[in-house]
């Protein structure tokens, strides 16, 4: 009986010791969706996509964004640096260099080029990253771990893999490519990837729903003038060929634009985990994956579409694939995938105007016209450097000739945008440096100030950042876009499922800045040292 009670005292200290953290954290990351998205189609899902992580895993059901503006870039460094935009330095998909007075892409590094591709877009690097992320945290403890990035989007494959990963991977003109930031050249299992022209086959094929074009009751009707055509065809209704379309609309990049974009990423990853051995060795290993295409057919045809109800019907299929591959591979109690989103969107204006829902669409272009006439009638000059989505770069150095104080042309600027149809607040540089500002009584914090202040890093920021009203959207006539500090753009879903995750749900709120310390709460490593947040206690309690 002793020797029983020590055997099964040491197989019990084993198990213990052989499954003390999970050996593979895969997250996921779908562009541009809002948390009602899982709602509104979860009759048309199966069972093993969506659904799987909400039965068998954890639903985080109120999760939002804690700072503006939501966009792609922000999104992913947010999700997993743990830090807003005012510490990790991504305030935008791109912004101004007051030096150079020429606009910076987030992900884009002069100083690198590419492996795969020899083209500009090629040349990109997590350089502009100021925060480490907890895949580089995860492989500061454990040097073997691999933590690599995929993604159609650069900035989506870039940001979440941090500054040391294993490797970055992003879509151009049909191939998965990466840049001399991280390799000299593509590993042979990549270059046999893409061999196989899985885009082409994808794009030799008609886009036709998945169901009948009946079946789509959570929609708009297939022709609607809410939505942006493709180039060359003149409705917005199925079928499109994409052969025919491929020529008028990017070539091979038309993927992106529609579900196969996803299911080429799915391909992907699987091809990842398999070849890369990823939660085979004895660390763990990190992948992140994002699923671009629901961002891209979001943007041109909005959220009552049949078009992105199909997208996310294929998804669901994609993902299902992709979670049986890795319960497989690796195991569901060895594996810790997290779902979540970088950002929701807003419903397409001309869809709110015909239910007489006040909503308006204003152009960049628009608001410096009407900034720099204003400034002229003040000043009898331009001190304009120009508008980036919703940041107004003034002209130091030309106010600062005229002998004028920067920060009170700033606040006339702010001033007069306040009161510019479908603009709800103008904020000043010098405001936001100024916490106190964010009171609105001495005790009670403005949200949506907040939430702009969190966005904010005065290197890179304007001189003057303006907030839409509700319901307004930034250059988008049609289709729809994001960037608001609304709930339609904040609320996304996190999921959790696998390793030591206990079914269950939750409605506390979770800010998006809680993903990177929880995941570090399950992997028993510090959290990233730029990270703002605490784990959420009803997962790691």
């Amino acid at each position: 009986m002793k020797k029983l009670f020590i055997f099964l005292l040491f197989t019990f200290h084993f198990s213990l010791f052989t499954y003390s953290q999970p050996k593979l954290v895969v997250g996921i990351v779908v562009d541009q969706m809002r948390y009602d998205y899982l709602e509104k189609y979860w009759n048309k899902f199966g069972n093993d996509g969506f659904k799987k992580l909400v039965n068998e895993g954890f639903n985080c059901k109120n999760t939002n964004y804690n700072y503006v503006p939501t966009f792609t870039g922000p999104g992913h460094a947010s999700i997993f640096t743990g830090a807003t935009p005012s510490v990790h330095g991504i305030v935008s998909n791109q912004w101004f260099n007051r030096e150079t007075r020429k606009p910076v892409y987030c992900v884009y590094d002069m100083y690198v080029s590419g492996a795969g591709a020899s083209s500009e877009s090629a040349k990109m690097s997590p350089q502009n990253l100021l925060a480490p992320t907890v895949g580089e945290e995860l492989k500061k403890e454990n040097s073997t771990s691999k933590v690599i990035g995929i993604a159609l989007k650069d900035r989506a494959a870039i940001l979440p893999a941090g500054h040391n990963p294993t490797a970055a991977y992003w879509y151009e003109d049909g191939n998965f490519i990466s840049s001399t930031y991280y390799m000299k050249e593509l590993p042979k299992w990549v270059s046999d990837f893409n061999k196989k022209e899985l885009a082409r086959n994808y794009l030799s094929q008609s886009w036709s729903t998945i169901l009948p074009i009946e079946k789509y009751t959570e929609s708009d009707a297939d022709d609607c003038d809410c939505e942006q055509p493709f180039k060359g065809k003149e409705k917005t209704i199925f079928p499109y060929d994409l052969q025919v379309l491929m020529k008028d609309n990017g070539g091979m990049a038309l993927i992106r634009s529609t579900p196969f974009g996803n299911s080429l990423t799915k391909d992907f990853a699987i091809e990842t985990i398999y070849d890369e051995n990823l939660g085979k060795g004895k660390e763990t290993d990190f992948l992140s994956v994002s699923f671009s295409s629901t961002d891209y057919i979001g943007h041109q045809f909005g959220p009552q579409s049949v078009e992105l109800e199909d997208c996310y019907i294929r998804l669901d299929k994609d993902l299902a694939e992709l979670l049986k591959f890795i319960d497989e591979s690796v195991g569901k109690n060895n594996v810790l995938v997290f779902l979540t989103a970088d950002h929701g969107a807003g419903e397409s204006v001309p869809c709110l105007k015909k239910k007489n829902i006040p909503s308006g669409v204003i152009d960049e272009k628009t608001v410096a016209d009407s900034v720099k006439k204003f400034l002229f009638r003040v000043y009898n000059d331009s001190l304009l450097t120009g508008v980036s989505d919703f940041d107004i770069y003034l002209d130091r150095e030309k106010i600062n000739k005229k002998n004028l104080s920067v920060s009170n042309v700033a606040y006339k600027t702010a001033q007069y945008l306040s009161k510019m149809d479908g603009i709800a607040d103008a904020l000043t540089a010098s405001t936001l440096e100024q916490e106190n500002n964010f009171f609105t009584d001495g005790s009670r914090k403005d949200s949506i100030r907040v939430k702009v202040r969190a966005g904010f890093y005065s290197d890179r920021c304007g001189d003057v950042i303006f907030v839409l009203k509700p319901n307004w959207l930034e250059g988008y006539h049609k289709g729809t876009s994001h960037g608001t500090p609304y709930i339609y753009d904040t609320h996304v879903p996190l999921l959790w499922w696998g390793y030591d995750v206990k079914p269950g749900n939750s409605s506390e709120p979770i800010i998006i800045t809680q993903i990177a310390p929880t995941v570090s709460k399950f992997l028993k490593i510090s959290s990233p040292a730029g990270c703002q947040a605490k784990p959420i206690q009803s997962l790691t309690k």
